[in-house]
């Protein structure tokens, strides 16, 4: 397998990827290291999991240089994930012990009932390449809290971080046969669906998670789905601050080259504050610098795959043959590397694809709306159901708002984001099952009753 820098187009480093064989043995390994690893004192395991963040810490520069090397975001917003993800594991080890124990419902008498919450087993973990350290601690740092062995497959655009992840567990004390990596494409993500886990859990797009569902559906083992958005956004005319509201809504639509599930990807106005809106979101995207993922300064990098620069194409070709106009970008840039400018489009409607199907790109749609009741009907509009986000001055008004959005989660003037100890979790196509929070901590285990009378 050639891991290629979508920078420059060059070959980083050959792997060799797994074989039946291979992937067999080291389920066969996790299978058997397992209930050792569940019979260690859960204090112990939190501790290994808050060193595991440490060597993120003491390793960050070096972790981040092999993030942008293969996934090309910009060295900052690298550094940025790695962070991010300490953050979650943070809130993660300090909760677990709450959440994790045996909890007692009824002291009555003789009679004892309580809750075990027992490791599922092992897990196979199929990762996403747009924020693997993110992505990944919020499935298999909780998954070993709870007393799972995990396979971790990470994607094969972001195999060598996976790798250096496995290092670092292993250097803070997870077990060898504990963590396992799986390398490989789609080949071997197909060997690990043929494979006896105990649960299943898939970051990714909606056409894979939907084959994945179905394929270990006969197993009747958990399957939770993190997958794809076409988050809305909506600006009413009370907001107080244009200007400032424009850059930040920005910000959530561009960061990471708009390669995030949480993404803002269709944007609504009121039509009293459109054109000052448009005018100062555009002079913001402007701004950018464009370029190397190495250079200081650098907002907008490469995208991470090459086949995606083509679907931007044809979303912007589409967008103008029905009457949308290019306020910026459109285009791919010239030179090596998977380079797309990033694209603001006005005058959209739902009739083109930019506005209902994901980009997962540095591109966004701008549409006029009259009043709160239209913004609602197109927020509406959507088999997807992951975010959505209002901006006003009055939070009543925006969480009316968002009470009629199917989505797991709502933001009032603040978007792209999540928290760890809030679940992260989508509706229809984006998915089912959460991560984060005490939800997410409890998704890797199996809930025993006892009733124990003296």
């Amino acid at each position: 397998m050639k891991i290629v820098n979508p920078a420059t187009e060059e070959i980083i480093k050959d792997l060799p990827e797994d074989t039946n064989t291979s992937v067999k043995q080291k389920f066969e390994q996790l299978k058997a290291a397992q209930p050792s690893w569940h019979q260690v004192d859960l204090k112990d395991r939190i501790q290994i999991l808050q060193k595991f963040s440490d060597l993120l810490a003491r390793d960050i520069e070096a972790l981040a240089a092999v993030l942008t090397s293969e996934v090309g975001k910009p060295l900052q917003q690298a550094r940025n994930e790695v962070n991010g993800a300490r953050a979650r594991i943070q809130w993660l080890t300090k909760n677990a012990e709450t959440y994790l124990k045996d909890e007692v419902m009824t002291q009555e008498g003789n009679l004892t009932e309580k809750i075990s919450y027992e490791p599922l087993g092992v897990v196979c973990n199929i990762s996403a390449w747009n924020y693997p350290y993110l992505v990944g601690v919020n499935v298999f740092v909780p998954a070993l809290l709870a007393g799972n062995a995990v396979m971790y497959k990470p994607s094969e655009y972001a195999t060598l971080t996976g790798l250096e992840i496995e290092r670092l567990l292993k250097e803070a004390g997870v077990p060898q046969h504990v963590f396992h990596v799986a390398v490989g494409a789609r080949a071997v993500g197909e060997l690990l669906l043929e494979l006896p886990f105990n649960g299943y859990f898939f970051t990714g797009s909606y056409k894979t998670g939907k084959y994945i569902y179905e394929k270990v559906a006969p197993k009747m083992v958990p399957c939770q789905l993190e997958l794809g958005g076409k988050d809305p956004l909506y600006v009413a005319d009370d907001i107080a601050d244009i200007k400032s509201v424009a850059a930040g809504t920005a910000d959530g639509a561009f960061y990471n080259n708009g390669q995030s599930c949480c993404a803002v990807e269709r944007i609504y106005v009121h039509e009293k504050i459109y054109d000052q809106y448009v005018d100062e979101f555009v002079k913001e995207v402007k701004s950018w610098k464009i370029g190397s993922p190495t250079e200081d300064g650098v907002y907008i990098g490469p995208l991470s795959r090459k086949e995606q620069v083509a679907f931007l194409e044809e979303q912007v070709a589409d967008s103008t043959r029905k009457g949308a106009k290019i306020e910026t970008g459109g285009h791919r840039k010239n030179g090596s590397g998977y380079y797309f400018e990033p694209t603001v489009i006005t005058n959209a409607t739902h009739q083109m694809t930019v506005m209902r199907e994901e980009s997962f790109g540095p591109i966004i749609g701008i549409m006029k709306v009259k009043n709160d009741e239209e913004a609602i009907s197109y927020m509406q509009d959507t088999s997807y159901g992951l975010t959505a986000s209002v901006y006003s001055s009055s939070q009543q008004r925006a969480e009316a708002i968002l009470q009629q959005i199917n989505s797991g989660t709502g933001y009032w003037n603040c978007c792209d984001r999540v928290s760890a100890a809030l679940p992260w979790s989508g509706r229809q196509h984006s998915g089912f099952g959460a991560t984060l929070s005490h939800a997410g901590l409890r998704a890797f285990t199996k809930p025993k009753a006892y009733h124990l009378k003296s």
